[in-house]
């Protein structure tokens, strides 16, 4: 009885154990695919060198005439704000 009760543990066991193997195994394959989604999403893949430096130099471009625009902005605001300025002052002599 002992021996069949040992029978039934060790096969318990393996089961578990198998199981287990399994689970990981699944969760590999999960995560090799989501590491690979990860490094095709990269910027750059695919990309020349070349192509990544053209790509720079009009971002930078873009930053360069976004960055115009704002301190034209800023000008406006200002000149707009002295010039609201001077109309309160007038108004307040009247």
């Amino acid at each position: 009885m002992a021996d069949r009760l040992s029978q039934l543990q060790d096969a318990i066991d393996q089961l578990t154990t198998l199981a287990a193997k399994i689970e990981l195994a699944r969760d590999l394959i999960f995560k090799s695919k989501q590491i690979e989604f990860l490094i095709t999403s990269l910027p750059g893949i695919g990309v020349s060198e070349d192509e990544q430096q053209e790509r720079l130099r009009n971002l930078e471009n873009e930053y360069k005439e976004a960055e115009a625009q704002r301190l034209e902005a800023v000008r406006a605001r200002e000149e707009a704000a002295e010039k609201l300025d001077m109309v309160i002052r007038s108004l307040r002599r009247s």
